[in-house]
């Protein structure tokens, strides 16, 4: 068998595993973004009870590694199984790693997303909202047509970012949680047929370039969102172009 046939059996091997990943991702994401943005408004809040409240959950999950946290929520969930999983007859769901992984990823996604959005929140310009009120707008007007359009503008390169690396952050579930039946992701698979023939560079590498190309896509999506937010002005034109010939005389 060549090399050739060898890749393309090896892509083949890892497109079901790949589905895991971007499930974990495509479960998290949404709910990651409401909460979110509730967390974000509560730590902008006045009340400094709720604003002292969210922060505290920022910096408690974005203080702590991920994989840390995949343990703590698989042992709450184990030491809560025989009180309430059990006698409710819905173990077989909340001690599943498709349950426990995006409700960690979740949690985790929230916190990181909300300081993102709380940053531009604060940046959003003054002098709008203040417009807007002179105008005679409801607080619910001048949230939906100038705080909210300028906070997510300002907050999306960042939160590109985010996506893509909470996609990343997938690979990490089946290495803390258990393994039920054929749940294999990426790095489980790669690991196992690693296992199998010590064959480390083909099967990682085959792996990484399923991270790669999807990550690529993320890129590629958020970039043409971002350009639709920014139609009223030209992002095509205002990158700056790489120079690669030097430049002697401005």
């Amino acid at each position: 068998m060549t090399f050739i046939e060898t890749l393309w059996n090896e892509i083949q091997l890892f497109a079901y595993p790949a589905l895991f990943n971007l499930y974990f991702a495509a479960a998290s994401l949404p709910i990651g973004f409401v909460l979110a943005l509730l967390v974000a408004f509560g730590k902008n809040s006045k009340n400094p009870v709720i604003s002292r409240l969210c922060s505290a959950y920022i910096y408690a999950f974005r203080g702590s590694p991920l994989f840390i946290q995949f343990f703590m929520f698989y042992s709450i969930m184990l030491a809560l199984n025989p009180i309430w999983w059990r006698p409710m007859g819905i173990a077989w769901l909340m001690m599943n790693p498709l349950f426990i992984g995006p409700l960690a990823l979740v949690m985790n996604t929230t916190a990181y997303t909300a300081e993102i959005f709380y940053g531009a929140l604060r940046t959003v310009p003054k002098g709008e909202t203040e417009a807007a009120r002179a105008y005679g707008m409801t607080p619910f007007q001048v949230f939906r047509t100038v705080t909210w359009p300028n906070m997510i503008r300002i907050a999306w390169p960042a939160y590109t970012n985010e996506v893509v690396f909470l996609f990343h952050a997938t690979a990490l579930v089946y290495l803390t949680l258990p393994v039920i039946g054929n749940q294999r992701d990426l790095m489980m698979t790669a690991r196992n047929l690693f296992e199998r023939d010590y064959n480390a560079f083909l099967h990682f590498s085959v792996a990484g370039l399923y991270f790669l190309a999807i990550s690529m896509v993320l890129f590629f999506i958020s970039g043409r969102i971002y350009e639709r937010m920014m139609h009223h002005i030209n992002v095509r034109e205002t990158k700056p172009r790489l120079r690669f010939a030097p430049k002697y005389v401005r």
